[in-house]
This record gives structure tokens, C-alpha cells and sequence, in this order.
């Protein structure tokens, strides 16, 4: 929040810290917590499927209540409420926030239904509340330098390929609640990971892709005697875009060694650029004389990823710094500031409309458009 005061002689303002709350609290609500303290906002409250859970979180990172959602929902001292849930419970939470006329940062998906997502989308708007999504890999610097070098290009962009690639499901003993599809939804690799990457497709070459055609990749059928697997461990997709371009898009939470392989390549006659989030602070640039690395926090740095580009060059940044920059800016468009790039509802909308595409595409084993 912002106060205005003016003089005579001076106009200033006065930043005012935001009061959040959260709810859920397991890996994500930690970089939650983490990304509010360092974006200057104060951690309230924490809610969790129980009251004792609660107070466990409060404890362990020293937040001042543990609350129930009704009581979290009605305290007029929380301005933002962080929603770190299951998936299954997103669209739910996030309507009754936004109805209790506060912000909310809602965990992907926002939405297991396009349905549900579209609604959530109008009634935000309607609301007139800042509702956003973590999208936070646009948040590192060289995804804004390639960005702002894509849109500089004076041949357009004719291939977008790549992959994103994780082996946390590889063994057959992980038990997870994404595994259980009353709970996590009817996608996991795709609605899980696969959103993330088109998003930074779309993100960083203005593409939108328009056309489908997906295979699901189902690696396990079940995990011992304990659950049952009716969702993907990976997939494989071709696609196209509204620019004329073709794309390929590999995914998987079952390849061994892979820890969280985002990977991009988005190629023009020209130019290429590649992007590895393992290796977050270099962009690789393909050019016909020559290729180059172009490191984060160089002299020529673009100035929409110098502006995050919060660290001296050589000084790594990573996935934490990306959700503190994600949630710097949730927080500043709650003050009033006007923030590019930052991912909202309608780009969780549209991440269910992707999904829904892919599942489609799978199950009749055609092409399927997105309108």
C-alpha cells in the first residue's frame, strides 16, 4: 500500500508494508514466506488444513498467528492472502478471497477446469483486486534479455522447441498427493511443469500457439498397492503458432538425473536463442558469424533484465530470487505501480485453456485448436 503527501515545494510518497497471509504450508508455502519478507510485506498469518498444522508452520518460521481460513478471510489487517494448496482447492480459496475484497497470489494451477479459471479471471476483474500466478521463470534476467532481443529481431522467429524435464516421480515408492488426480487435477506433467514452458514461450517470443498435438507418457500405473496413476508422467507435443511457427515441447517427471531441466530454443533465420534454467545466469545467442554467451549483469544488459538482475555479475541468482522478484512486483501493483510482465489470472486462464487443448489433443489423437 501507498500514502500520497504533498507540500508546497514537494510531492513524496510513503511506502507502506503490506500485511499478507498465507495458506498451506508445504515446499511452496515456505518460498512464499521467504519471497513476502524479502519483498518488504510481513507474513500475518499462516492457515493450513488444520488449526495444529497451523500453529507447526507459525512456529517453525516465527509468523505471529495461526489461523483457520474463515478467520484469516474476515481479519481486516490482511491485504493479500497467498494461496499454497493442493491444486484441487484453488478455485475455491481464491473465490472466497477475492469476495473478501482482498489480493490474492494464487499457486498454479489456478484452476483444474477452464470453467473455473474463466470465472475466477472475471470475477478478479470485476473485483478490481490484483490476482496473480506464479509464473515466476519470466522473472530471471536472461529470459528478459532474450525477450528484449526477440523483439528486436527484424527476421521473425520460425522454430520454438525444447523440453522440461525433472526425475522427482522416478521411483515407484514416491508417494505424492500430485499423484492422485481427485486432489491434483486430470494433468500432472503438463499441468504441472509443461504450462511453465509455454508460458515463457509466449512470454518471450509474443507467439501464441494456436494448434495441438500431444501424446501423454505413462511410465508407472500405479505406486506399489498404495494409489492408483490415472495422470501423466510426461508427454510429447507438436504445435503452431498464431505467427506462422512450428514447435516441440518433450516433458517428463521420470528421467533419471534430470532435477528441473527447463530448456528453450527459439530460432530465427539469424539469430537463435537458447535458455537453461539449470544454468540461469547466461543466455546463449546462435548467430551466423558467430555464437556468443551474453552473462547476466554485463555492461549491454537490456534494461528489462537489468532491472532484475538484483546481484553483481558472477554472483549467481536463482529460483528463489525469481519468487521474490514475482512477488516484489504482485506487491508494488497493489501500490498502485504499473508492472510489465507480470503473470495474472488471465495467464492462468489461459494455462488451463493449454491443458485442456493437450488432454483433448491425447485422447482423440488429433490436432486441437485453441480459440
Amino acid at each position: 500500500m501507498t500514502t500520497t503527501f504533498s507540500r508546497e515545494d514537494v510531492t513524496f510518497t510513503q511506502q507502506l508494508v503490506i500485511n499478507a497471509g498465507v495458506i498451506g504450508f508445504g515446499f511452496i508455502g515456505e518460498v512464499h514466506v521467504r519471497a513476502i519478507r524479502s519483498s518488504g510485506g510481513l507474513v500475518t498469518a499462516i492457515a493450513a488444513k488444520t488449526i495444529e498444522e497451523a500453529k507447526a508452520a507459525a512456529l517453525k518460521m516465527g509468523i505471529a498467528k495461526a489461523l483457520s481460513i474463515e478467520e484469516m478471510l474476515s481479519d481486516d489487517d490482511i491485504d493479500v492472502i497467498h494461496i499454497c494448496t493442493p491444486n484441487i482447492f484453488h478455485a475455491e480459496l481464491a473465490e472466497q478471497v477475492i469476495k473478501a475484497g482482498k489480493h490474492v497470489i494464487c499457486e498454479k494451477p489456478l484452476a483444474t477446469s477452464v470453467i473455473e479459471a474463466q470465472h475466477l479471471n472475471d470475477l478478479a476483474q470485476l473485483n478490481e483486486v490484483v490476482a496473480t500466478v506464479p509464473f515466476v521463470y519470466r522473472y530471471h534476467p536472461s529470459v528478459r534479455e532474450a525477450r528484449s532481443r526477440v523483439s528486436h529481431l527484424k527476421e521473425p522467429l520460425n522454430l520454438l522447441h525444447g523440453y522440461y524435464l525433472q526425475d522427482w516421480l522416478s521411483r515407484e515408492t514416491t508417494i505424492n498427493w500430485r499423484l492422485d488426480s481427485s486432489i491434483g487435477g486430470p494433468s500432472r506433467a503438463f499441468g504441472d511443469i509443461g504450462v511453465h514452458w509455454c508460458d515463457l514461450l509466449e512470454f518471450v517470443t509474443g507467439h501464441r500457439i494456436t494448434h495441438i498435438n500431444a501424446q501423454l507418457m505413462k511410465v508407472f500405473q500405479s505406486r506399489g498397492d498404495k494409489i492408483e496413476i490415472d495422470t501423466e508422467d510426461g508427454a510429447t507435443m507438436i504445435f503452431r503458432t498464431d505467427k506462422g511457427a512450428q514447435g516441440s515441447l518433450v516433458l517428463s517427471q521420470v528421467s533419471a538425473g534430470r532435477k528441473n531441466k527447463l530448456w528453450f530454443s527459439f530460432e530465427s533465420p539469424s539469430e537463435s536463442f537458447v535458455f537453461d534454467q539449470e544454468v540461469p545466469d547466461s543466455l546463449w545467442i546462435g548467430g551466423l558469424a558467430s555464437n556468443q554467451i551474453v552473462m547476466r549483469g554485463v555492461a549491454e544488459e537490456s534494461a528489462s533484465a537489468k532491472s532484475y538482475s538484483i546481484l553483481p555479475a558472477g554472483h549467481p541468482q536463482g529460483y528463489q530470487d525469481c519468487f521474490n522478484s514475482f512477488v516484489s512486483d504482485t506487491y508494488r501493483t497493489i501500490g498502485g505501480a504499473v508492472v510489465d510482465g507480470l503473470p495474472n489470472f488471465n495467464d492462468g486462464l489461459r494455462a488451463a485453456k493449454l491443458t485442456e487443448a493437450v488432454l483433448t489433443s491425447a485422447e482423440s489423437r488429433n490436432w486441437v485448436e485453441i480459440k
